[in-house]
């Protein structure tokens, strides 16, 4: 594989930091022309200074005109977009005008975006491979079989922290206890959306989108010990499964060098010591992100805009203290009632999300209120 040139957008978060973990181990195979991140400025000069990074190209606090910029340099050839939230929309939509490869983690600008991040891909022939761990799961077992024989999708949930919980039980629960994953290491945001199950819902619209199944061929299975990462079952009865320890370099060490992998194992199994692998249904009666998410993906248009910006609205004002746990969930519906509108380009997507966290946020102060 000849030697690729790397930017990665969020550099100093969970995936921006194991990205480079796997770009150190691997100096022959790639290099790393560009950083962009937060707040983080001391992590940010640190990593520059490791990787020869000069300081115009090591960006904290970029906006999205500056990150669809780096996303589209000309010495780039893959950008790892691990920006949080709808931020990362300008360099999902930069890098794949720009005909980059995007190892993407920002899931958001994919669900939020979705017709317009498609006619990017299409215009500027652009590639995305997926960073998150379930959809490289279907992105590797894909490589099993043609489209015209897959009957299903099967995304896996380990069922977040509150598995097995009622709403009831749920009513008063923590900042401390939602964040306390029982099984992977991740950034606040998506740790909260993984115990409500909305993250398991906005994969759902991710997987719709980047291979372009139908949301009654795309199933959730809660399956607590995380190491099936996703499956696709054929016509024939046949269901093929990606299995790795949780190690989020493995996905990403894929993304940046696909079709070849990484020559070194990350989450290699242990088969002396896995026990059992168990598997249960969703309960969409306590976990109604889940359920939300399906419901905007079948709506189209910007319901899945709306969808992904109360979603960040609601979980910045559980974070902060103020909004129950369960009334995430609850403000999200709120602001899907106002139904969707087409979403045929940059600026219905954007007027969406303002839209969505505008009544988001007056559905918050209701209920703190």
């Amino acid at each position: 594989m000849a030697r690729r040139r790397v930017v990665i957008l969020g550099s100093t978060g969970s995936i921006g930091t194991q990205a480079l973990d796997v770009i150190a181990r691997h100096p022959d195979d790639y290099e790393v022309v560009a950083l962009a991140a937060g707040r983080n400025t001391e992590l940010l000069a640190t990593q520059a200074a490791a990787f020869g990074i000069a300081a115009e190209r090591a960006i904290s606090g970029a906006d999205g005109d500056t990150l669809a910029e780096l996303a589209a340099l000309d010495d780039a050839d893959v950008v790892l977009n691990a920006v949080v939230g709808f931020a990362g929309l300008p360099a999902t939509i930069g890098a794949l005008r720009a005909g980059k490869r995007l190892a993407l983690a920002n899931k958001e600008s994919l669900i939020a975006g979705g017709p317009v991040v498609q006619k990017a891909r299409t215009e500027g022939g652009g590639e995305i491979v997926p960073v998150d761990s379930e959809h490289s799961a279907l992105y590797q077992c894909l490589r099993s079989g043609r489209t015209a024989e897959v009957a299903r999708l099967i995304v896996t949930a380990s069922g977040g922290p509150f598995r097995g919980r009622t709403r009831a039980e749920l009513e008063h629960v923590t900042v401390e206890q939602a964040l306390a994953h029982p099984t992977w290491s991740m950034g606040a945001k998506i740790t909260i959306d993984s115990s409500t199950l909305i993250n398991k819902g906005l994969e759902v619209i991710e997987a719709h989108e980047l291979y372009g199944f139908d949301y009654d061929r795309i199933d959730v299975v809660v399956h607590p010990q995380s190491v099936i990462h996703g499956m696709v079952e054929f016509h024939d009865g046949a269901t093929i499964a990606q299995l790795s320890m949780p190690d989020m370099r493995l996905p990403i060490g894929l993304a940046l060098g696909a079709p070849a992998r990484l020559a070194e194992p990350f989450g290699a199994i242990d088969w002396t010591t896995l026990s059992s692998l168990t598997f249960e249904p969703p309960d969409l009666d306590t976990f109604r992100g889940l359920a939300l998410a399906y419901a905007a993906g079948r709506a189209g248009g910007t319901a899945p805009a709306a969808l992904s910006g109360a979603n960040e609205i609601a979980v910045e004002a559980f974070l902060a203290g103020g909004l129950a746990w369960t009334a995430i969930a609850e403000v999200v519906d709120d602001v899907l009632q106002f139904g969707a509108g087409p979403a045929d380009d940059v600026a219905d997507v954007l007027e969406a999300d303002r839209l969505a966290r505008e009544r988001a946020r007056a559905s918050v102060e209701r209920r703190i209120a």
